[in-house]
């Protein structure tokens, strides 16, 4: 009969034996791939010391194909929670060198517990993604498995951030997991994403590629936007990943965290009086702007490979985290177009989501033009943005530097859509549509029975240009609050974020609109 010192004994080489993972051969190789192992991954994420780990014992109950008699460590996955930056988060990390980190019932009991955790708690939720997918012996139960997964995706999403990093392999049912969770990085040259592999494609359509070029990681955020951040490798995923966190709050019921900021609220910027160049056919670097005005010039920007016609990024001003949207007049002018439209919804709608306020820059001469754009569905795509502008309630703050030209001007946060504040530069533009267009239109007849056609339409686009090419009339309607010098707009910013802190707003109840998907 076992002492219960024997029984005190038994406890340490179980634990061991758990945290051994696949074995040393399976770790080399994962290392030799490039890639760290599922603990030494957590181990970067979370405070020295801090993280608790749950369920090591848990086994898999598969009886089929001799499984009864597969070991497979801790289930093939890592969960817990812990302190990032002294804040309490729950995480999973999948063991790849534990019989692939596939899924199956159990493994994906253990990502359930522990999101149902994070969702009891109020505390943001991170997965580190490394597996070959569903674990074929299983069947059916782990397909029921990744539908419980999915389930708890969706109702936790803008309750608690969700963030997933693609740290190896993620095929098949496995991608939408990701894919519905706020944030996903993705590690270059290891890491890939898709439902059908290169073998699949090419017996069905018989077209040749690779995984790389499939579902790699450029690709997922040059091509596809599935994919947020590209990194790297492991260990600079993990602390982009902490860099995020510090700009989130851990629920939807908290503000962000205010930090203290070194630098000077009341500072001016004198390069901003002559970023906007003096023809509107000319373009500039709208990131050198934002760079201006926010603390420290430091900003987080997701998607900055893809839609790059528009930037989406977090900053701060005076320590309060804010969500930056802001048209890039260095790609296709910073028109709108599907993309874009997209990129900038989900962003605005996390933003809202979570109590962030959203300062909007403005400099967009209209939708993309084109067939391409009208096929792909722009009209669809663009209303998204007017949606989730009008439905946000957290304190939207609007600048406008230059172009704000037709539903573009309205799509960008104008005034009509609840911005709580627009301030315009001198500089700005907000008109129906360009002058060339509107003086065409206006003026058509005028032009064409002159006797010189070509003076008199640029006679007209002068005067069209010199009635509306201002904020002035906007203002005199009250549509434009403040016209201020550019060098003015970080004080200025800053003290309507103040302001605006206690801002209260609601909508009709309802259990949800329809948005324009």
């Amino acid at each position: 009969m076992a002492t219960v010192f024997d029984r005190l004994q038994e406890l340490r080489p179980r634990e061991e034996k758990e945290k051994a993972a696949g074995g040393p051969k399976q770790v080399e190789k994962q290392h030799q791939a490039g890639k760290l192992t599922a603990r030494e991954r957590l181990g970067l994420l979370f405070d020295p010391g801090s993280f608790c780990e749950l369920d090591m014992f848990v086994r898999h109950r598969c009886s089929d194909f001799d499984m009864q008699n597969t070991f497979i460590a801790c289930e093939g996955v890592v969960t817990g929670y812990g302190t990032v930056n002294g804040r309490p988060v729950c995480a999973y990390s999948q063991d790849f060198t534990s019989r692939g980190g596939s899924l199956g019932e159990m493994h994906a009991k253990k990502i359930c517990k522990v999101m149902d955790l994070a969702m009891r708690m109020g505390v943001p939720f991170v997965g580190l993604n490394d597996s070959g997918g569903a674990r074929i012996q299983e069947g059916v139960d782990a397909l029921s498995g990744y539908g419980s997964i999915f389930f708890r995706n969706s109702c936790a999403s803008g309750v608690i951030p969700q963030i997933s990093a693609i740290m190896g392999p993620t095929a098949g049912g496995a991608v939408y997991s990701p894919a519905m969770t706020d944030w996903l990085f993705m590690v270059d040259k290891t890491s890939y994403m898709f439902i059908t592999g290169p073998d699949v494609i090419k017996t069905v359509s018989g077209e040749e590629i690779d995984f790389e070029n499939l579902g790699g990681a450029m690709v997922h955020n040059t091509k596809s936007g599935v994919a947020h951040f590209a990194c790297e490798g492991d260990a600079q995923a993990i602390e982009m990943i902490k860099e995020l966190l510090s700009y989130l709050p851990s629920n939807n019921m908290e503000d962000p965290p205010i930090l203290d900021s070194e630098d000077d609220p009341n500072r001016t910027g004198a390069k901003l009086d002559t970023i906007v160049p003096d023809s509107a056919r000319q373009s500039y670097d709208m990131r050198e702007a934002i760079l201006s005005i926010v603390d420290n010039g430091s900003i987080l920007e997701p998607h900055r490979l893809y839609a790059e016609n528009m930037i989406v990024c977090f900053a701060r001003l005076n320590g309060r985290t804010v969500g930056i949207i802001a048209n890039q007049p260095l790609v296709i002018a910073g028109s709108l177009d599907v993309n874009a439209s997209d990129k900038a919804t989900r962003f605005i709608r996390f933003c809202d989501a979570f109590n962030i306020p959203l300062l909007t820059i403005v400099d967009v001469p209209g939708y993309l033009p084109g067939t391409d754009q009208e096929w792909a569905g722009i009209i669809r795509h663009g209303a998204k943005l007017l949606w989730c502008y009008s439905e946000a309630t957290v304190p939207k703050i609007t600048l406008i530097v230059r172009k704000a030209y037709g539903g573009a001007y309205l799509a960008m946060c104008a005034k009509e859509l609840g911005a709580d504040m627009v301030f315009a530069w001198p500089t700005a533009e907000i008109a129906v549509m360009g002058a060339e267009g509107a003086a065409r239109i206006i003026h058509r007849r005028e032009i064409s029975e002159a006797d010189d056609p070509k003076a008199k339409e640029q006679e007209k686009i002068e005067e069209y240009r010199n009635l509306f090419y201002n904020p002035y009339v906007a203002a005199s309607r009250g549509l434009v609050d403040e016209v201020i010098m550019p060098s003015e707009t970080r004080p200025k910013i800053i003290a309507a974020l103040e302001f605006l802190a206690s801002k209260r707003e609601t909508r009709p109840p309802k259990k949800h609109g329809n948005i324009p998907v």
